[in-house]
């Protein structure tokens, strides 16, 4: 493998890895909170992806754009698929969630409940928008924008790197320099005493999981951009920023980014120096790795008694 060969997977490997970090603080912040392992977060991703799509298609992009309009569509892309990710979060929380936690029901019960919501939930995916993959509208020329080191980086490279970068370090301040942030650490914590200082739990809890299906969302929407959109889309990148989330140590947001670096670049080499049936073997090989090593993940886990 030539030098500029290495930069061009270690760019790839960021691109993707920044997805997973932005997929993975869905799965941590709603640890954190309340110690559950929401496995219907990716069906929230995969709803970033339609909100997305359909916005597009309402829109009806130009066939030959200009850079304003180019940059229009895909801010219009990104809010549709935060909305609709948002949303659907939201509709998790108070439909299969709440419910459960005013009844103390078992961490078992929540954890078949998250199963269950990601069945129906890409199973009326598929229902709604067909069983096939549907390709997103083109929003602009996907060309080579500049070389680093002799790799290529392209607009929808760049476009999601920006991106990723931009949400990763909003949520960084919003849960570590904000009233609500304090409110989340607070019941990530200890949910007990945060309550009895006069936090609404129930407030926190929609609210997590809110900013969780924000950026799920648009991590949907940009995976859509760089591929195609279809009901299955969060099955795999879902289990993979999940197994990001624990590398990193869940419960921890910075975790949770370093995670998906980590497993992006890992994934990425393994694919060029072996082949794509490897692709998830090598990254899943090293999550096993450090955790035989280190249990809490890379960077501790940090959660207490739950909501």
């Amino acid at each position: 493998m030539s030098p500029s060969d290495i930069w061009d997977v270690a760019v790839l490997g960021l691109v993707l890895g920044s997805l997973y970090a932005v997929i993975a603080i869905g799965y941590t912040l709603v640890y954190g909170v309340l110690q559950l392992l929401n496995f219907a977060h990716s069906e929230v991703f995969m709803a970033g992806g339609y909100g997305g799509l359909i916005a597009l298609t309402l829109i009806e992009p130009a066939a030959d754009p200009t850079a304003a309009q180019s940059v229009l569509y895909v801010l219009g892309g990104m809010v549709a698929g935060a909305l609709l990710g948002g949303a659907v979060a939201f509709g998790l929380e108070k439909a299969a969630y709440k419910p459960l936690r005013r009844r103390n029901a078992p961490r078992l019960v929540f954890l078949i409940t998250a199963i269950g919501a990601s069945f129906f939930l890409y199973n009326l995916a598929g229902k709604l928008f067909g069983r096939y993959a549907i390709p997103m509208p083109e929003m602009y020329e996907n060309r080579r924008l500049f070389t680093i080191f002799g790799a290529n980086v392209n607009v929808t490279q760049l476009l999601i790197l920006v991106s990723a970068v931009l949400m990763l370090v909003m949520v960084d301040f919003v849960v570590n320099r904000t009233k609500m942030g304090a409110g989340i650490r607070a019941v990530a914590q200890d949910a007990e005493v945060a309550s009895l200082m006069g936090v609404n739990i129930d407030k926190v809890v929609s609210r997590t999981f809110v900013l969780g299906g924000l950026m799920g969302g648009v991590a949907g929407f940009l995976f859509g951009t760089n591929l195609q959109v279809e009901y299955t889309m969060g099955f795999l990148p879902g289990i993979t920023a999940f197994a990001a989330a624990v590398l990193g140590g869940i419960g921890n947001v910075r975790g949770a980014m370093l995670g998906g670096l980590t497993l992006g670049i890992v994934e990425a080499f393994t694919v060029e120096l072996w082949s794509d049936a490897w692709r998830y073997v090598g990254a899943f090989a090293v999550l096993v790795l450090v955790l035989m090593f280190r249990p809490t993940g890379l960077l501790g886990e940090r959660v207490g008694r739950t909501a």
